[in-house]
């Protein structure tokens, strides 16, 4: 059972393990020990609420589609290409 807050969006990335810290992962509700290797979640990028969570239980949660990443987001279209990248395509 998820314990995720709503969120529109999520940051995932790797969590540097760098203190001796031992956290509960917000989706199994599990415990992760000290210097395990894990995933670090943001909701909507917002580093201030991150939680430190399982990687299989983000991998998880991204297959049944609870855990989506900005980019798919938006009912699953990419966001469109920014000018410096629309700029960039001209010139080749």
């Amino acid at each position: 059972m998820s314990r995720l807050p709503q969120a529109a969006w999520w940051t995932v990335r790797r969590a540097q393990n760098r203190k001796p810290a031992s956290y509960r992962c917000p989706i199994c509700g599990g415990h992760l020990p000290s210097f395990s290797e894990h995933l670090l979640i943001a909701p909507e990028g917002d580093l201030a609420r991150r939680r430190h969570a399982h990687t299989q239980c983000v991998l998880k949660a991204r297959q049944r589609g609870e855990l989506l990443l900005e980019d798919e987001s938006a009912h699953g279209q990419p966001k469109p290409p920014k000018l410096w990248q629309r700029l960039l395509a001209r010139l080749r």
